[in-house]
């Protein structure tokens, strides 16, 4: 899968297949699950290739609304169901909703990593 890039006004969403990771920052409110559709589209294109790791890096992802807490909760739940994939979770302890949020990921998927990591300034 080859390099890709998703723009929004406030945000932005990048595949680096070097790492298998995706990059999240700044703020993602989108309006309900139609406007999450290509960030899905390539979260799953991702899955479907299998690797044996994914990261997904939240560390600069300041907002995340409920309609992207429930696209990446879904997300997980697929990946959960392959068996073969390892989610990686980077994000940083210095933005408030990451903390509780993204341990419930982890509720998901027992297996998935965590790594809240200090912001450096």
């Amino acid at each position: 899968m080859a390099n890709q890039e998703i723009k929004g006004e406030n945000y932005s969403v990048d595949y680096e297949p070097e790492t298998t990771t995706v990059n999240f920052n700044g703020s993602l409110r989108l309006s309900g699950m139609a406007e999450y559709e290509p960030i899905v589209n390539l979260l799953e294109d991702l899955t479907g290739q299998q690797p044996a790791t994914i990261t997904l890096n939240l560390q600069n992802l300041e907002f995340l609304n409920s309609s992207g807490i429930s696209m990446l909760s879904k997300f997980v739940i697929g990946a959960r169901k392959k068996k073969t994939i390892q989610i990686v979770v980077k994000g940083s302890k210095g933005i408030p909703w990451q903390g509780k949020s993204l341990k419930n990921l982890q509720r998901l998927m027992p297996s998935l990593k965590l790594e809240l990591l200090e912001l450096e300034s």
